[in-house]
């Protein structure tokens, strides 16, 4: 059975102190408040990883997660974090692929591929993210193009360490913009990558894969897209910076 899991991305957003009160209010809400297997990931900024820590340990089901590492195990990369510090601070996630990496900082597919396989051997699991623009969605085999990114990033890896990966699906044309593919739309992508999946590694692996959206999901909208049959949780932006919604969403998932 596959995991649910909800997964905040603060990206790059509050201060220290803001920091440590929205997670704290985060795990007593979740402590109180939510039953069920679902899992809980804070995708914090790096600075803020070792201090909270303690925070997250009081409730089982939630996790930190980091928002990106280094391809590279170490060297002369001014201002970067490498898999290998994350795991030596306990960090069990880290996201690659955010479509913001892609279009900031020029991320490549190629570049993705060994994101993924350095995290997966320091013992990190990978969330990896994939997503289409607007205009390829309005004017090109849009789910080709998403397909292609996994193809590209994920299909050397072994089915051992492909099962290890999670798959966040965010149409980038949803992010950030108050706009949101309707339930049909994420479950129609979801499921075609599910087969796509299904194609490289099996039957057992693909159902086995956990695939989150991505994309303006918030407390309105988060139970009708959670009960799509292939939308096992959320990567969740915005609303993951404000603890009540948050944990709405979470909910919505249980």
């Amino acid at each position: 059975m596959r995991k649910k899991i909800v997964a905040g991305n603060w990206k790059m957003n509050k201060t220290l102190e803001e920091a440590l009160i929205l997670t704290s209010e985060v795990v007593n809400m979740v402590r109180d408040e939510v039953i069920g297997d679902v899992e809980v990931v804070l995708c914090t900024p790096y600075i803020y990883l070792p201090v909270l820590q303690k925070y997250v340990e009081e409730v089982d089901r939630i996790s930190l997660g980091a928002q990106n590492c280094h391809q590279k195990a170490s060297g002369a990369y001014t201002g970067e974090i490498s898999a290998a510090m994350l795991a030596a601070l306990g960090t069990p996630y880290v996201l690659i692929g955010h479509s913001e990496r892609r279009q900031y900082f020029g991320e490549t597919n190629e570049l993705l591929a060994e994101k993924v396989k350095i995290a997966l051997a320091n013992g990190l699991k990978p969330i990896f993210c994939c997503g289409e623009l607007l205009e390829q969605r309005q004017n090109e085999d849009f789910t080709a193009i998403v397909k292609a990114q996994i193809t590209a990033a994920l299909f050397d890896l072994s089915a051992e360490d492909f099962g290890k990966v999670v798959i966040a699906y965010e149409p980038v044309w949803a992010i950030g913009t108050g706009l949101t593919a309707s339930s049909q739309q994420a479950q129609d992508m979801h499921a075609a990558l599910r087969e796509h999946i299904a194609g490289q590694y099996g039957a057992e692996v693909a159902d086995d894969t956990t695939i989150l959206y991505g994309g303006s999901c918030n407390e309105k909208n988060a139970a009708e897209l959670f009960a799509c049959p292939d939308v096992d949780g959320g990567l969740i932006g915005g609303a993951s910076l404000k603890s009540r919604e948050f944990t709405n969403i979470i909910k919505a998932r249980m």
